[in-house]
C-alpha cells in the first residue's frame, strides 16, 4: 500500500480550471509561419521543458532529452538539412498534390527563435524495463507525450510550436551529434505568436480534414475490415 502522506486529494478542476485546459487543446496549432521575432526567455522555455518532463512516462524511465538550438548559424544549417529533404519530398507527390505541397509552408526553422530537438534515450530503463518487457516502443510513446505536455504549455504561454518533420535522420545526427543510440522523435520550432488558424492549417489549406469522431469510435471490439 502506498504511504497516505505521499497521496493527495483527487479533486475535480473547478470550472473556470477545466475551460482553460480544454482551450489548449482545441486551440493548439502546428504553427509554421506566424512567429514573432521576440526571444523566448530562459525562465519561460524552462517552464515549458519542466512542463514536458512532467509527462507520464512507462515504468517512469523518463527517456527525453531536450536539445536547444537558439543561433542563427545553428538554424541556418537545420534549414538547409530541411530544405534538401522536402525537395526530395515534393518529389514523391504527383500532380496537383504536388503542386500543392511546394505552396505549403512546412517549417518555421530560421524564423523561430527557438528550435528544439527532443530524443528518447532508449538504454534508461535498462535492458529489461518495467512497462517495456513485451512493447519496446513504450519509451519512444512516452516521449510523445512529453512533447504534447510541452506544446499545451507552450499554448498557455502564447507560443506557438511547429513539429518539423522532413528531415533525413543522418542530417540530424550529424548537425546535432546525436549518438547512433539515441532515438531523434521531433523536431521543433517555437516562438511567441500573435494570431493563430482557427482550424488547423492544413484543413484551411485543403489538405485534409478532421475525421468525425465517430467513425472512430469503437464499441468492445475492432469493427470494419481487418
Amino acid at each position: 500500500m502506498p504511504n497516505k502522506s505521499a497521496l493527495a486529494q483527487a479533486a475535480p478542476f473547478s470550472e473556470s480550471e477545466r475551460k482553460a485546459v480544454y482551450k489548449a487543446i482545441y486551440t493548439r496549432r502546428d504553427v509554421r509561419d506566424q512567429f514573432l521575432p521576440d526571444p523566448v526567455s530562459d525562465d519561460v522555455l524552462l517552464r515549458l521543458l519542466d512542463a514536458a518532463h512532467h509527462a507520464p512516462s512507462v515504468g517512469f524511465m523518463q527517456p527525453w532529452n531536450f536539445i536547444v538550438i537558439r543561433t542563427p548559424m545553428d538554424r541556418e544549417r537545420l534549414w538547409q538539412a530541411f530544405n534538401t529533404a522536402n525537395e526530395e519530398a515534393a518529389t514523391m507527390f504527383s500532380g496537383t498534390r504536388q503542386s500543392t505541397y511546394r505552396s505549403l509552408k512546412l517549417e518555421g526553422i530560421r524564423k523561430a527563435p527557438v528550435n528544439l530537438c527532443v530524443t528518447c534515450d532508449r538504454t534508461r530503463g535498462g535492458e529489461v524495463g518495467l512497462g517495456r518487457t513485451h512493447n519496446s516502443n513504450m519509451d519512444v510513446y512516452s516521449t510523445v507525450c512529453a512533447i504534447q505536455n510541452l506544446w499545451l504549455a507552450a499554448r498557455a504561454e502564447g507560443i506557438g510550436v511547429g513539429w518539423v518533420s522532413i528531415f533525413r535522420d543522418a542530417d540530424l545526427r550529424n548537425i546535432l551529434s546525436i549518438p547512433d543510440r539515441i532515438e531523434i522523435v521531433a523536431y521543433l520550432c517555437l516562438g511567441y505568436v500573435e494570431q493563430l488558424f482557427e482550424r488547423p492549417e492544413l484543413e484551411v489549406k485543403g489538405w485534409n480534414r478532421r475525421m468525425p469522431l465517430e467513425e472512430l469510435i469503437f464499441d468492445g471490439k475492432w469493427r470494419g475490415a481487418p
